[in-house]
């Protein structure tokens, strides 16, 4: 087992991760209802692909002896209607500026081993995913 999950009410729920024993709580989103002081389901949904490919690129960049601190994805989350549920993620990197003098073969592989992250090849293919690597144009 992963993790456990359990309704605290007020559509509120905590989140254990069973190894580490480290917990999150979630919200349901002020327009569903919600009071939107935590993360919502959908919103750790798109987050976690923003996490997957920095873990991954992190990895990547390791075994390249480049360092990756301070690599940001801004995450922006965008919902459909009928039925609700997520429709697009889109994704903007902040790049630091130790990083903007990369070789391009190098941009490259990061580029394409976060794009191949374990979360965005489980994404539903009907979600529209991008990413804006513009401060890594090459």
């Amino acid at each position: 087992m992963t993790s456990t999950v359990e309704y605290q009410g007020d559509l509120r729920t905590r989140c254990v991760h069973l190894q580490s024993q480290s917990s999150l709580l979630t919200d349901a989103p002020t327009d569903n209802q919600g009071k939107g002081e935590q993360f919502s389901p959908t919103d750790l949904l798109a987050t976690s692909l923003a996490s997957c490919m920095l873990t991954v690129m992190g990895i990547k960049a390791k075994q390249l002896a480049i360092p990756l601190e301070g690599f940001t994805f801004s995450v922006n989350k965008i919902m459909a209607a009928n039925p609700r549920r997520v429709n697009a993620i889109e994704l903007t990197a902040t790049i630091p500026a130790s990083l903007h003098q990369l070789e391009p073969h190098n941009i490259e592989i990061l580029k394409k081993t976060g794009e191949s992250c374990p979360v965005i090849k489980s994404l539903h293919p009907e979600i529209a995913i991008t990413v804006d690597w513009s401060e890594w144009a090459i």
